[in-house]
């Protein structure tokens, strides 16, 4: 089984190798900014980025050696000095947080933990910041002289989605990583039986019997993400959650707690923002292809789980229909409405529609 090293390096060797040539050569960066639109990528290879930074033998050969101690605790982040923060919260923000004893899970604590003694038998320190763009103008520019002058030995990892939403300000103290992608990469717990569902919609012909096994579908992985996103979350630092135990700190497993408690909220609102671009995406397929684009040539043809479908049917007239609907739903369920009924206006009004 390949190492998550190797995995990034078949994927972006170019990138690997300069990062690699850079450590050897002692003119690596102390701040990075990792863009990619698929989070696994992002958060895979933030990880490999701290292994290079940080490992013994990458500071020799440019190649992090992944059996170390210090490569094994940071592949399941539960290195000693490696400090995260995440969107948190209904808001899914990263807040900026008191100037004097700033709340956990904020920029300010962030930063306070790098100038803390270190623990750890390793000289470095790993801090990683995801979904940066979630960092308002203020947390931004709290963070600005950290980025600019970090403690000793001290490697900072922003990683977005949107890099376009940071401050230039930002951006220009990072050394940048694009890790382009062309492929939606839709992980959400039940993504598959949800777009098989919107298939079934659009071409199965099932009148409100689809409908309504569609709205079920749409109801009943919504309805799931939550317990999704906490499962997600417990994993995530799995190896910190072990390293409490064995450390028997009951201080510092309650803090783990409090802090899963508040990541799950923010990864909540990340998984369901996912799950309705799914929605609307297919969606927008369904519209192209209703104007004649060739499945082929389609932005997101991995979106349809049975291959091609026969779109000799779909009429212009169906396709804008669709494509309103859904974007109907989404402005709809940004308020506190019943998400069944939504669903089930939205799949019940296409059914009903028909490809005419």
């Amino acid at each position: 089984m390949n190492s998550l090293y190797d995995c990034c390096k078949d994927r972006f060797p170019e990138v690997i190798a300069c990062l690699g040539n850079a450590k050897r050569r002692g003119r690596f960066a102390h701040a990075f900014l990792v863009s990619s639109p698929d989070p696994d990528v992002r958060r895979d290879f933030s990880i490999v980025l701290a292994q290079i930074a940080g490992c013994p033998a990458a500071a020799r050969t440019g190649v992090p050696d992944q059996d170390c101690p210090y490569c094994r605790k940071m592949a399941d982040l539960s290195y000693e000095e490696l400090h995260t923060l995440s969107p948190m919260g209904k808001m899914y923000q990263i807040k900026v947080g008191e100037r004097i004893n700033p709340e956990p899970n904020t920029l300010r604590s962030f930063i306070a933990a790098f100038h803390l003694t270190s623990t750890s038998v390793y000289s470095c320190k790993i801090g990683m910041i995801f979904e940066a763009d979630r960092m308002n103008d203020e947390a931004q520019n709290a963070l600005l002289k950290t980025l600019e002058e970090p403690p000793p030995e001290t490697t900072l990892i922003l990683s977005t989605g949107n890099p376009s939403s940071l401050l230039p300000t930002t951006i220009s103290r990072c050394q940048l990583v694009p890790l382009p992608g062309n492929v939606c990469s839709y992980a959400f717990e039940g993504a598959p039986e949800v777009l098989a569902a919107l298939e079934s919609l659009c071409f199965g012909g099932g009148g409100l019997a689809a409908a309504e096994r569609t709205a079920a579908a749409l109801t009943r992985v919504a309805g799931g993400l939550a317990a999704a996103a906490k499962q997600k979350t417990v994993d995530a630092i799995s190896g910190q959650l072990a390293a409490a135990g064995k450390a028997d700190d009951p201080a510092y497993l309650k803090r783990l707690e409090e802090r899963i408690a508040d990541a799950s909220s923010g990864e909540y609102m990340r998984e369901r923002s996912v799950f309705l671009s799914a929605v609307l995406t297919f969606c927008q397929q369904i519209f192209l292809l209703s104007r004649g684009v060739a499945f082929t040539d389609l932005p997101n043809p991995e979106l349809f789980v049975s291959g091609a479908p026969d779109a000799g049917k779909l009429s212009p007239e169906f396709g804008d229909f669709v494509l309103k609907e859904a974007e109907e739903l989404a402005l709809t369920l940004r308020f506190n409405v019943s998400e069944e009924l939504a669903f089930r206006t939205f799949a019940v009004n296409i059914s009903m529609r028909g490809h005419r």
